[in-house]
C-alpha cells in the first residue's frame, strides 16, 4: 500500500462527518463531482469500501467506521496543534532594540523605558549602552530602533536620522551626607577646593558645567572625569567627591544612591533625546517613552 494521502483521508473525514458528499464538498469549496472522484480514488487505494448507499443518503461501511476513530483523532489533533501555533504567535514579544548613551542617566533611561513594557502589544526591550557616535552607526545599520541621548545627532553625521526633544531640566549637586559634613556653607561656595566627580568630554553639559564654575568663581578639586554617568554616580555614592545629575530625577538619585542633595543648578541644563529614522514618532512603544518623558518625568516641573 501506498503512503497514506492526507488530502484523501481529509475529504472523508468531511464526508463521513456531514453525512453528504455535497454537503462536504460545500465546506470544502469544491464540486461534488470532484469530492466523490477523491473518495473512489482514497477507496482503491485502500482497497476497502468507505461508504455505501442508503437510499438517497450514504452511510459508512463498517471498515469505513474504523478509519473514521482514527481519522478523528488525527484531525483533532492537528486542530490542537494549530490552537498552540496561533497562541505562540499571539505571544511573541516584539523586540524593541534601544540604544543608551553613557551620558544618560540610568535612572532617567528605566523610567523612560518602563512603560513601553506596560502596552498591550508583547515586548520585549533589548538594550545597548555605549558612545552615541557607535550607537548611531548601529542606527544606521537597522541594528537599533531607537536611541536615547543628552544630545541631538550632529547635523554633519551621514545618517539619516531625526531627532526628538523630549524634555529639559536642570542640574541638582549631590554628595554623601558624611562627605556634605566635610564642606559646610552657603551653596555653591562650600564647593570651593571640594572634590569634585563632573562628566566626560562626551557628555554634552561638561562644558556648561565648567563655564559655570568659572562665572561662580569656584574652584573644586576635580578628582574624576567619568563618560558612563553609573559610574560617576557610584564614585560619589562611596564618597569620593560631589556629582551632578538632572534635578527632575532628584529624589529617586537620593534614594538609590544613598546621597543627598546639596544645591540646584538650574542654568546648566540637561536635555534629553530620542533619536530614531522616523520623522514623526509613530511606533507605539516609542511615543510611550515620548509621553512618559513630556507628561511625567520633565512635566513635573
Amino acid at each position: 500500500m501506498a503512503a497514506l494521502n492526507f488530502k484523501h483521508l481529509r475529504y472523508y473525514w468531511m464526508v463521513a462527518k456531514t453525512g453528504s458528499i455535497a454537503k462536504a464538498a460545500e465546506q470544502l469549496h469544491l464540486t461534488p463531482h470532484a469530492v466523490s472522484g477523491q473518495i473512489n480514488e482514497f477507496e482503491e487505494t485502500l482497497g476497502v469500501e468507505l461508504f455505501r448507499k442508503a437510499g438517497r443518503n450514504i452511510e459508512l461501511t463498517d471498515a469505513g467506521r474504523r478509519i473514521l476513530t482514527y481519522a478523528d483523532t488525527i484531525f483533532n489533533t492537528s486542530d490542537l496543534l494549530l490552537d498552540e501555533l496561533r497562541e505562540q504567535m499571539s505571544n511573541r514579544r516584539r523586540i524593541l532594540r534601544i540604544g543608551v548613551a553613557d551620558a544618560v542617566t540610568k535612572v532617567i533611561a528605566y523610567r523612560l523605558i518602563q512603560p513601553a513594557l506596560a502596552l498591550d502589544e508583547a515586548i520585549r526591550i533589548n538594550c545597548r549602552e555605549g558612545r552615541l557616535d557607535l550607537l548611531l552607526g548601529e542606527l544606521a545599520l537597522h541594528k537599533l530602533d531607537v536611541i536615547i541621548a543628552d544630545r541631538p545627532m550632529s547635523p554633519g553625521l551621514n545618517v539619516r536620522a531625526y531627532n526628538h526633544l523630549l524634555g529639559e531640566c536642570g542640574l541638582t549637586v549631590f554628595a554623601t551626607s558624611a562627605l556634605a559634613q566635610q564642606f559646610k556653607g552657603k551653596f555653591p561656595k562650600l564647593l570651593n577646593q571640594a572634590p569634585f566627580l563632573i562628566p566626560g568630554e562626551d557628555v554634552a553639559i561638561q562644558a556648561r558645567l565648567l563655564l559655570w564654575f568659572e562665572e561662580h568663581q569656584l574652584r573644586p578639586s576635580i578628582v574624576g572625569e567619568f563618560d558612563d554617568s553609573a559610574l560617576m554616580k557610584a564614585f560619589g555614592s562611596a564618597g569620593a567627591g560631589f556629582f551632578v545629575a538632572p534635578s527632575a530625577m532628584k529624589k529617586e538619585i537620593c534614594q538609590q544612591h544613598h546621597v543627598v542633595a546639596i544645591g540646584d543648578i538650574p542654568t546648566v541644563v540637561e536635555q534629553i533625546y530620542v533619536i530614531t529614522t522616523e520623522r514623526r514618532l509613530s511606533d507605539p512603544a516609542i511615543l510611550a517613552i515620548s509621553n512618559t518623558a513630556k507628561n511625567d518625568i520633565f512635566g513635573r516641573g
